[in-house]
């Protein structure tokens, strides 16, 4: 098999992936997304670094690199192409924009009857005002979320309507979403890894306030998920499309779990620091059987 790994960023979990796919007896060509060109006067007109002029049978992507909205519309193109010509992308470019985009994964729970804290997402401020008038209020806030964001940065508790920042900060989209606080009023949440369709490992993200990502100062604990967290992660992983990934979820207050985020591109250095599991093994051995069978992750019945 022609194997790539497309990582611009993440020297650690690069590392990683590189010594898992070699163990698996994979020789996987190290490349960035940035590097690969299209020349038309070529028989294959995608040219990827490492490959000669032909396609690989599979590419694993760890990282997209940031940059302009060209250059990732570009990155997102050519990795569209390799899908359309028949190589097994892990995770794959429509997973990959239903998952960066917050309010395609809330749809696409929701459609899916996924539990999922109530999401509100608008374009204008008076509109969100209005939200946040009918429903917040101090100690019952909802959070204001970056429509593409991660790791916890640019979160915010809104209360009140006059909190709500000016459309040009938030991207003229205002996604927002009901505060679930736990009753014990510890700041706690769980991240379970799903790979292949199954959860391999999870942890308990344990912060000194309300964010929790290992990122912005949360410390991971260790946590076997139970079959309700195990099952609902593994069914929202499905929804999004995704051959692996990180769900984040909450406890609902009445025994069981609401899913508030679908990563497709998640770390996982500190959850490796918390389980036996050898998650880039996993994730590289998902792949290769992906790739043998010839199969990208498509959406479930019910998506858009």
């Amino acid at each position: 098999m022609r194997i790539g790994l497309a990582a611009d960023n993440g020297a650690w979990h690069k590392a990683r992936l590189l010594a898992a796919l070699t163990e698996l007896g994979a020789a996987p060509v190290l490349f960035s997304l940035a590097d690969v060109t299209v020349e038309t006067g070529h028989p294959e007109p995608l040219l990827v670094p490492g490959f000669g002029g032909s396609l690989p049978d599979g590419v694993l992507l760890r990282t997209i690199a940031g940059g302009t909205f060209e250059a990732t519309t570009m990155r997102l193109g050519v990795l569209h192409a390799l899908v359309a010509a028949g190589t097994v992308v892990w995770n794959g470019p429509s997973a990959i924009e239903r998952s960066v985009d917050k309010a395609m994964t809330s749809l696409l729970l929701a459609r899916h009857h996924l539990p999922t804290p109530e999401t509100f997402v608008l374009s204008r401020r008076d509109a969100a005002a209005e939200v946040v008038a009918r429903e917040a209020a101090p100690g019952r806030p909802l959070v204001l979320k970056p429509l593409f964001g991660s790791q916890g940065e640019g979160l915010q508790l809104i209360a009140r309507p006059e909190e709500l920042p000016p459309e040009e900060l938030v991207g003229r989209v205002y996604y927002l979403q009901r505060y679930v606080a736990r009753r014990d009023g510890a700041w706690q949440d769980y991240r379970v890894f799903v790979c292949a369709g199954r959860a391999v490992a999870g942890m308990i993200r344990e912060g000194d306030g309300w964010i929790t990502n290992v990122h912005r100062g949360g410390r991971p604990l260790p946590w076997r998920p139970p079959a309700r967290a195990a099952e609902l992660a593994e069914a929202a992983a499905a929804a999004v499309g995704c051959g692996y990934t990180g769900i984040d979820l909450v406890e609902d207050g009445e025994g069981g779990f609401q899913v508030l985020e679908v990563n497709s591109m998640p770390a996982w250095s500190g959850l490796q620091q918390v389980t036996p599991v050898d998650i880039a093994r996993e994730v590289a051995a998902g792949f290769l059987a992906a790739v043998r069978a010839g199969r990208t992750p498509r959406l479930v019945a019910g998506g858009a």
